[in-house]
């Protein structure tokens, strides 16, 4: 029972508009599909995409690190996934994102030769999953009128992209409060674009509007500066770039610094360790949530199924592949109803068709 083949794609999937946060603007993901066939008819498909800002990877160095380390997996078995991380990690120790396609491929792997959905394998607490829905930053009105459309197409929950000018970010949060009304959860994301200073004031005025946690108000590396904006914000604290290991969190946990923590599959590496953190944070005491890059219907299902297993992963922010105008995956894959994730009985991640227009033809394949 073995690794028989890797193969790997490269796809560039457009945004239905721009997409902009605090650190830029986005128009496409630039994504890797790696593909993993196993001498037992078992076939297990994952998705990097990787982050310049967030991890310092691109699609180039995703491929590059996926050519030292599909290699020396050849032959491996698919089912013995801490030692295939463990491989991994010593070929190349960084690269998260280049590491999560292969993980989650390996995992789809696990539950196709269970014959049983991932979520249930791993975990199993929940059988579906409510995410929030993404307004990138625009003019305060319009992102109000956003909301309000988002909230009409059946969304519980709204995570607002802030961080440019803590003022407008304020009159950007109370239009949407006031538009929407007080039962849609609110959430904000400053993208790291606030200053301790500005990050307190702004979010002492925002606690009027029922915000539910802010996430990453100051730089990843401030650690002390997110720990006294935590200290004197009547807003809970989420930390998102800060927060890539098992080793960041327990850091942070040391330090008092967050209340909540942000995993993701590209800045952690996979399943595997974004399962690590959700147990360090639990141990502290400390909720999470599973958020996402630019993957699209494939890396969202992962994530999904992670979200859906783990009982610390309490909220979710799983809405990259709404945001993009192309779709990769033509079957399967998770279902979406009023904020809602559902599964598919298919085993593993339930991916059953991707486009192959989109997908074209390998760039790499090892054997």
């Amino acid at each position: 029972m073995g690794i028989e083949q890797i193969e790997v794609y490269k796809v560039s999937l457009r945004y239905s508009e721009p997409f902009k946060i605090a650190a830029g603007t986005s128009t496409e993901a630039n994504n890797i599909v790696v593909r993993i066939l196993t001498d037992y008819e078992a076939v297990g498909w994952g998705e990097s995409s990787p982050s310049k800002r967030v991890t310092g990877e691109t699609a180039k160095t995703v491929l590059q690190a996926i050519d030292r380390i599909a290699p020396k997996l050849v032959g491996k078995c698919p089912l013995r996934i801490e030692n295939d991380v463990e491989t991994m990690d010593s070929i190349v120790p960084e690269n998260p994102a280049a590491k999560a396609a292969i993980d989650m491929a390996l995992h789809d792997i696990l539950g196709q030769t269970a014959r049983k959905p991932l979520f249930r394998l791993i975990g199993g607490y929940r059988t579906e999953v409510l995410t929030d829905i993404t307004l990138g930053i625009k003019p305060p009105k319009q992102t109000a009128q956003g909301a309000l459309s988002a909230v009409k197409n059946g969304f519980k929950a709204l995570k607002v992209k802030v961080g440019l000018n803590p003022f407008e970010d304020v009159e950007r949060v109370k239009l949407i409060r006031e538009t929407v009304g007080g039962e849609t959860q609110l959430r904000i994301d400053a993208n790291q674009g606030w200053k301790p200073e500005q990050a307190i004031e702004a979010l002492n005025k925002m606690g009027a509007y029922d915000v539910q946690f802010a996430e990453q108000p100051v730089p990843a590396e401030d650690i002390e500066g997110l720990r006294k904006v935590r200290r004197d914000s009547p807003i809970p604290i989420m930390a998102d770039e800060s927060v890539h290991s098992p080793e960041d969190a327990l850091r942070l946990v040391r330090a008092e610094a967050v209340d909540l923590m942000n995993i993701k599959l590209m800045k952690c590496g996979g399943i595997l360790k974004a399962r690590k953190i959700a147990a360090v944070a639990e141990a502290a005491g400390i909720p999470c949530m599973i958020g996402c890059m630019g993957e699209s219907e494939l890396g969202i299902a992962a994530a999904t199924h992670l979200a859906a297993a783990v009982k610390n992963i309490k909220y979710a922010d799983l809405d990259s592949d709404l945001l993009l105008r192309d779709k990769l995956v033509k079957k399967g894959g998770t279902e979406i109803k009023d904020s809602v994730r559902t599964f598919p009985k298919a085993p593993g991640l339930g991916i059953k068709e991707l486009d192959h227009q989109l997908l074209g033809e390998a760039v790499r394949a090892f054997k």
